[in-house]
């Protein structure tokens, strides 16, 4: 059995082509999605952060809209980009989201990759200690996250307060209890994804990593995988760790599948730079019609290894046709790779 759930990037474009033309209707349509994904069964919503772009950018409103108008599908992110934030801020925000939602909230955080402006986090406001990267920067935040996160009090008591205090020192609110378990980290490479097992947080890889041996991405994602789950047994966490993995999957079961992906030519890896020194591994995307989806799917490494499985989905494309391309996976195909 495996959860299955959507990511959006959220894109938006005033082309008249685009079903997704605003900012507004790019969070609107999020929203309604969600709905949608819940009612055929998806397991999670999640939403992928970018800045500086015509996509969806800060998560937490929009995680506490669909908390509002949902009851049972896990909501979250993957990733937000750490480098960005403010980490005490961001644990009230989960932490009210989280509440919202009913303990539902799963939070994919990352160093970050490349974005659309040259150091985009200067502009927020942050920039690395000396010495230091702004992918330290990054982790560094989240350390603090994950930390302020537990519950416990750290800032000391106004002996005068406008409103009376519980004794001890205070801790953030609104507290969400068991948010600290459902944090995961977006790992691009091997060393990141064992740091993320070191620190406790769940796993969480997407269509691209490091290029590390030259081995077909499926195959390198699997090792990325059994390589954090030993780090997480030797670091002697209690609790079992959950695994996610991102990939675009189109069933072609009708017309309009056939004339958006039937002729989509990315059905191998690819080799790319993320910066003028890491060179990296792009997953390939699958269509095809069911039959042979399941085959394909049957021989991928990674998506064996995990346990969640994120379906990329062309947000611009529309609620409903998006809606389709879910439930396409969700009765043709994940049924017979006995993943329902």
């Amino acid at each position: 059995m495996k959860k299955i759930g959507f990511l959006s990037f959220g894109h938006w474009s005033p082309s008249p082509h685009s079903g997704t033309r605003s900012a507004g209707d790019a969070l609107l349509q999020s929203i309604d999605l969600a709905v949608a994904a819940e009612e055929l069964g998806a397991d999670g919503a999640y939403f992928r952060v970018h800045h500086f772009a015509r996509q969806l950018a800060s998560p937490f409103p929009l995680l506490a809209a669909v908390g509002a108008r949902t009851r049972k599908i896990e909501i979250g992110t993957a990733v937000i980009d750490m480098r960005y934030e403010n980490p005490l801020y961001m644990a009230e925000d989960a932490g009210a989201a989280d509440l919202i939602s009913g303990g539902r909230l799963q939070l994919g955080l990352s160093r970050g990759s490349p974005e659309q402006v040259i150091d985009g986090w200067r502009y927020f406001g942050y920039q690395p200690d000396e010495g230091k990267s702004d992918a330290d920067m990054g982790r560094g935040h989240a350390e603090v996250l994950l930390e302020v996160l537990k519950g416990q009090g750290f800032a000391e008591p106004n002996p005068r307060p406008m409103f009376p205090n519980p004794p001890g020192k205070l801790r953030l609110e609104p507290y969400s209890e068991g948010l600290r378990e459902r944090i995961w980290w977006g790992a691009g490479s091997n060393a990141t994804a064992v740091w993320a097992a070191q620190k406790g947080m769940n796993l969480q890889s997407s269509t691209l990593k490091d290029d590390e041996t030259g081995e077909p991405f499926h195959v390198q994602q699997a090792a990325q995988i059994r390589a954090y789950r030993e780090a997480w047994k030797a670091a002697g966490h209690e609790r079992s760790p959950r695994v996610s993995v991102s990939r675009s999957i189109f069933a072609l079961v009708d017309d309009r599948d056939r004339a958006y992906f039937g002729q989509s030519g990315k059905d191998a890896d690819s080799i790319g730079y993320l910066d003028a020194s890491t060179r990296a591994i792009f997953g390939r995307s699958y269509a095809a019609e069911p039959e042979k989806l399941v085959r394909q799917l049957a021989e991928d490494e990674a998506i064996a290894e995990a346990d969640t499985l994120l379906l990329t989905v062309p947000n611009q494309l529309g609620v409903d046709y998006n809606a389709h391309v879910i439930e396409a996976i969700l009765k043709h195909v994940a049924p017979a790779l006995g993943w329902r």
